[in-house]
């Protein structure tokens, strides 16, 4: 005999406590777009690249590539698919692209990685500051 110990040995519905607990779900856009943001954080290499993001502020690809030690055109792909979610957002400075967290996005790395605040991290370099090839 199997241990069905996630269902109930009687069939019985509490409709008035069931209806009220469908009628209070997202509608189906909004979970279809909040499986997608969890999706994006499910790989290990997207996860480490908004961890860092949380810590770094803003940072470009050729420094995300290097605080995560992966490649450039990797970091790219991944941070392309965490734009795609809503996670990140991207701006062009000049000749450089800054990567950052969207407040989703910081929101739900903080919750995914079980911390209340960012780790602590570096002040925001000017980019004029910064020395790129």
């Amino acid at each position: 005999m199997s241990d069905e110990r996630d269902t109930c040995d009687l069939l019985c519905l509490d409709l008035p406590h069931a209806e009220e607990i469908r009628a209070g779900l997202p509608e189906l856009p909004d979970v279809e777009q909040a499986a997608a943001a969890a999706r994006a954080l499910g790989d290990p290499t997207r996860l480490t690249i908004a961890a860092a993001l949380l810590s770094g502020t803003e940072l470009c690809v050729c420094d995300m590539a290097w605080v995560v030690g992966q490649a450039q055109n990797l970091v790219s792909h991944h941070l392309r698919l965490l734009r795609t979610a809503g996670l990140v957002a991207a701006r062009r400075e000049r000749r450089m692209v800054m990567h950052s967290l969207t407040e989703r996005g910081r929101s739900l790395v903080i919750a995914v990685l079980g911390g209340d605040e960012a780790p602590v991290g570096r002040a925001k370099v000017d980019v004029e500051e910064r020395s790129h090839v």
